[in-house]
């Protein structure tokens, strides 16, 4: 496996891999890896014959009080994991690769960047929007391959590339628990043994919300309620927002149909987790 550290040299190894037939896939990280971005992996792998990794810590996606300067980095646990789910590279610039000095240039997908996680973080999409756009010029990947657990940030990506009629195709993967029902994130390891119990409750909000539209209650203000009671019995953590939207736009809707999404943000201590479901 190769690490690749300029635009210049992943770009010249995802054309060289298109001229020799393979097709390219590219798993978008900011590191931190787990078994949820080993999932990616190995479905970028298994669709695509090449399959590269970006390791990122994206700053311009966190705010003047986030974790920036705290996010888990661990790069070379990272490498060892994708080249153990066979990733053929794994891209690492410097920040000053991806913003070289005096960059003026950011990506803002309107309407979409304000909702769900872009209302309780402003700027948040646009540093996403911004980041993505660049690697996948830089990559030019035939796939990029993102998790279920970020769907709102999925809807603001697959939105940028239709807009900018970028040649990548978005692929989605489901979200990968831990056996007890936690959606897997990077920063759960913030979590005290305390905190990592009471963050179970999304998983709950977002299992009963499954069971009532397969119960056929479809609108969206039971759904609301019901998560709502569920995630006040944790009284310890704080409701960021509960959402039932249209997947595509993020905008509520007042009856589920397929594709709907139901999505959930809370901080269990200072730590902000997401989870949510798309019902099929």
């Amino acid at each position: 496996m190769r690490i690749i550290r300029t635009v210049a040299e992943l770009r010249h190894w995802s054309r060289q891999e298109r001229s020799s037939g393979k097709s390219v896939g590219l798993v978008p990280t900011m590191g931190a890896l787990h078994r949820g971005h080993a999932s990616l992996i190995r479905a970028a792998r298994a669709s695509c014959g090449s399959a590269a990794v970006s390791i990122f810590v994206n700053p311009t996606q966190f705010g003047p009080n986030e974790d920036f300067a705290r996010y888990p980095r661990s790069f070379d646990t990272d490498c060892a994991l994708a080249e153990a789910e066979g990733a053929d590279v794994v891209f690492a610039p410097a920040v000053e690769e991806i913003y070289p000095s005096g960059a003026a240039t950011f990506v803002e997908v309107e309407g979409l960047s304000d909702r769900l996680d872009g209302a309780s973080r402003p700027g948040h999409f646009r540093g996403v929007a911004t980041v993505v756009s660049k690697l996948l010029i830089a990559a030019e990947p035939d796939r990029a391959f993102f998790g279920q657990k970020d769907a709102a940030q999925c809807a603001v990506v697959r939105r940028m590339v239709a807009d900018l009629r970028l040649g990548t195709e978005i692929v989605v993967c489901p979200i990968v628990r831990e056996p007890d029902g936690l959606a897997l994130s990077s920063r759960n390891v913030y979590l005290s043994p305390a905190e990592r119990t009471q963050a179970l409750v999304l998983s709950r909000a977002v299992r009963q919300s499954e069971a009532l539209v397969a119960s056929g209650d479809r609108r969206a203000a039971p759904l609301l309620e019901a998560a709502d009671k569920t995630l006040a019995a944790e009284p310890s953590v704080r409701v960021d927002y509960i959402a039932v939207v249209d997947w595509a736009t993020l905008m509520p809707v007042e009856v589920a149909v397929p594709g709907t999404l139901f999505a959930v943000a809370a901080y269990i201590g200072p730590t902000r987790l997401i989870d949510n479901a798309i019902f099929r």
